[in-house]
């Protein structure tokens, strides 16, 4: 059994040298919701060092609140605002002798493009529009990931070990109470179910690809270490996307 581990970097939470040994791709912030160029560049020679896969992690132009505020514009300027972000993070990563992975959405984006298959869509399109060989992430069984599907591009679907799920197979809001889980230990134990297992999504089990810890989470470090040796004892190969 193989599984990928992700982490959302480059956002300055102050983790990210301490979780990177333990993950297989790291989501790099491009610079709208968090992080910025100088952020960007030393994200990925860190990752470079360590041997992890970089992919880019796009959100909504909106510091303020973290990208987690979800917004309602046109299809057309959602694939550009997309489409900028990963292109930026993409030249960088070429000047640094890197190629992308993947792109993975964040906040309100990612969690909008679930159930929006327009603003999936768009995705979708900014995707293609810099490579059709680039992995795109989303909720496991989620529109997102059945928009690439769709579009002929490779998609992973993703689980959420620090965070809770409703009965519908979505994320809990993060405004609820017991939307993250907070013991490193319930964090571990709940990946491995989600592994074994996958996720009710409606009325179907969808298996996830990967894995996302979140790098500003109050336990991050420690979930990235307790995670990947749990993996280990447990004979499940953590791999990157494209292995």
């Amino acid at each position: 059994m193989k599984i990928d581990l992700n982490c959302d970097l480059g956002e300055e939470a102050g983790n990210d040298e301490a979780i990177m040994p333990y993950i297989t791709s790291a989501n790099i912030a491009c610079g709208f919701h968090a992080g910025n160029e100088d952020v960007m560049r030393a994200t990925v020679k860190l990752a470079r060092r360590h041997g992890v896969n970089i992919g880019a992690h796009p959100g909504w132009n909106d510091r303020q609140n973290f990208g987690r505020l979800e917004m309602n514009i046109p299809a057309e300027e959602a694939e550009e605002i997309v489409f900028q972000q990963i292109n930026a993070l993409a030249q960088i990563a070429k000047e640094e002798g890197l190629a992308l992975t993947h792109v993975k959405p964040h906040g309100a984006l990612y969690n909008q493009a679930a159930k929006d298959r327009t603003l999936a869509g768009a995705i979708v399109r900014a995707v293609k529009r810099i490579s059709v060989d680039l992995v795109l992430v989303g909720l496991a069984g989620s529109g997102l990931c059945e928009a690439g599907v769709e579009a002929w591009i490779r998609t992973a679907g993703e689980g959420f070990p620090d965070r809770a799920y409703n009965p519908d197979g979505t994320l809990m809001s993060r405004s609820k109470a017991g939307a993250l889980i907070e013991s490193p230990e319930e964090v571990a134990a709940n990946a491995l179910r989600l592994i074994k297992e996958g996720i009710l999504f409606g009325e179907k089990v969808v298996q996830v690809d990967t894995l996302c810890l979140h790098g500003d989470h109050p336990q991050a470090a420690k979930n990235a270490k307790l995670l990947r040796g749990m993996l280990m004892k447990n004979g499940i190969e953590v791999v990157g996307l494209k292995k």
